[in-house]
């Protein structure tokens, strides 16, 4: 289970902010990104793929073959506000990947399966 930092309320709280087209606060995006990052944690528990978001957070994920140092055989890179819009469903996965918004290096580094995250009490 992924450790949590950011509670439920707080989490929703500031996704629903950054989703509402008057809100531009950077804590609001902050907050967010990393909640969706322990989401990402909880629904997909594992070590195989190391997921960053600079610099704002990263996580681990994907069920597999674990790895115990140095850089992660399976990395996938991206802008907070990219790693916002892939979580929630407003950018597909293949069109990140195909514009140059997502940097995955390696052959588990895709995130194509689990996203968009499934967020019950969100309305996107």
């Amino acid at each position: 289970m992924a450790r949590r930092r950011i509670s439920h309320l707080d989490g929703k709280t500031a996704i629903q902010a950054c989703l509402s087209a008057n809100d531009s606060a950077q804590e609001n995006l902050t907050t967010a990104v990393r909640y969706l990052l322990e989401e990402l944690a909880e629904v997909a528990p594992g070590n195989s793929v190391e997921v960053r978001v600079p610099p704002l957070g990263a996580t681990q994920c994907i069920a597999g073959p674990r790895h115990t140092r140095g850089t992660p055989p399976n990395v996938v890179e991206m802008a907070p506000e990219t790693w916002f819009d892939l979580a929630t469903g407003r950018l597909a996965w293949p069109d990140a990947i195909a514009s140059g918004l997502v940097s995955a290096s390696g052959v588990r580094a895709t995130l194509e399966e689990v996203l968009p995250l499934r967020l019950k009490g969100i309305q996107i």
